[in-house]
């Protein structure tokens, strides 16, 4: 196993994690419709924001991998 296959594995295990991680307050009524627009102006503060970012950057950094195996190898 070379290096990009294994730093490709270490990014997606860390993704799927921080994705798991993240919490989601929503219940069976916010499916139907109800409590609609109250999901909008929440704000992440702490812990959320980072894993927030955190996704975002594991995100890149994987959909950036791809396209530079689609590419280069």
């Amino acid at each position: 196993m070379d290096s990009f296959t294994l730093f490709m594995i270490v990014i997606a295990i860390a993704l799927i994690g921080t994705i798991l991680l993240q919490q989601k307050n929503s219940s069976l009524g916010s499916m139907a419709g109800q409590d609609a627009g109250e999901e909008i102006a929440q704000t992440r503060r702490g812990a959320e924001k980072f894993l927030h970012r955190l996704t975002i950057l594991l995100t890149l950094l994987f959909a950036g991998g791809g396209m530079y195996a689609m590419v280069f190898l």
